[in-house]
C-alpha cells in the first residue's frame, strides 16, 4: 500500500484504461495467433503459448498508464478523480477499497490458479482425445469436457482464495485506511472484522463492553467463515456427483 496507494491515485484512469484494453489486447492478439504461419507456430514450446501473452498485457498496461494523464486532462479538465467528486459527488481516499482489492488480488491469484491448473490437468486423457475424435472443436471440449469435469477442483480452488480473502487482516490494514466509517463506494476507505480485532483488541479494556463487543465481532466472523465453507463443501460435493460419470 505504501506505493500502490498513490500510484492508483495518480493513475486512476490508466487503472480504467487497463482494464479496458487488456481483454481487447487479449482477444486481438488470440485471433491473430490462429493466422500466424506453422512454422512460427511450432517453434514454441508445448505449454509455453500463455508465456506469449505476458508481453502483450505489459505492453497494453505501459500504453494504458502512459496517456492516462493526458487523457484524464483532455476528457475530464483536470483529473478522474475530481470529475467523479463534481459530477456524483463520490471523494476518493488514497487508501480504500480498489488499492486493498487489488493487493489482495496479488495475494489470492497465485493459489486460486495453482489449484485450478491441477484440477484441469488431472481430467483424464481419454476423455479430451475421445471428444475430439467425435468431431466436438477444441473449444467445445474445453468448455463442455475439461471445464465441467474439472468444476469441483476449480470451485474449490475459488473458495480457498475467497477464504484467504476474508481471514486476510495485514494487507487491509495497511491499504485501506483502516477507518471504521464506510459505504459502498470502492474509493473509500474501509475496515474488515478481522483488521478491527487486530487493531482494537489492545487497548481494550478486559471485561468492558468494548472487549466483549470485539469478542462477538469475532464470533461473527468464525459463524460466516463456518458456514461459508459449509456451503461452499455441499456445493464441491454435488458438482463431484453430477460430472463424475463423464
Amino acid at each position: 500500500g505504501l506505493w500502490l496507494a498513490p500510484f492508483i491515485e495518480e493513475h486512476l484512469g490508466g487503472l480504467f484504461a487497463f482494464l479496458l484494453l487488456v481483454p481487447i489486447a487479449v482477444m486481438l492478439f488470440a485471433y491473430a495467433w490462429q493466422y500466424l504461419p506453422k512454422a512460427i507456430l511450432e517453434k514454441v514450446p508445448e505449454g509455453w503459448d500463455g508465456a506469449l501473452l505476458i508481453p502483450v498485457i505489459a505492453l497494453s498496461g505501459w500504453f494504458a498508464f502512459t496517456v492516462s494523464v493526458p487523457l484524464e486532462a483532455w476528457l475530464f479538465d483536470g483529473t478522474l478523480r475530481d470529475w467523479f467528486k463534481s459530477e456524483f459527488g463520490i471523494g476518493y481516499d488514497q487508501r480504500n477499497a480498489l488499492v486493498v482489492g487489488i493487493a489482495m488480488g496479488f495475494a489470492v491469484i497465485p493459489t486460486i490458479f495453482s489449484i485450478a491448473e491441477d484440477a484441469i490437468f488431472s481430467v483424464p486423457k481419454h476423455l479430451t482425445v475421445g471428444s475430439l475424435a467425435l468431431g466436438a472443436t477444441p473449444w467445445q471440449t474445453m468448455s463442455k469436457i475439461v471445464l465441467l469435469t474439472a468444476s469441483p477442483g476449480i470451485f474449490s480452488a475459488v473458495m480457498i482464495g475467497f477464504g484467504r480473502a476474508v481471514g486476510e487482516t495485514m494487507i487491509v490494514l495497511m491499504a485501506t485506511g483502516n477507518t471504521p466509517v464506510m459505504d459502498l463506494s470502492v474509493f473509500q476507505g474501509m475496515r474488515t472484522l478481522a483488521a478491527n480485532i487486530a487493531v482494537e483488541m489492545p487497548e481494550s479494556e478486559v471485561d468492558s463492553t468494548h472487549y466483549r463487543v470485539l469478542f462477538l465481532a469475532a464470533l461473527v466472523l468464525f459463524a460466516f467463515t463456518f458456514v461459508f465453507n459449509t456451503l461452499a463443501e455441499v456445493i464441491r460435493q454435488r458438482l463431484r456427483e453430477k460430472y463424475s460419470s463423464l
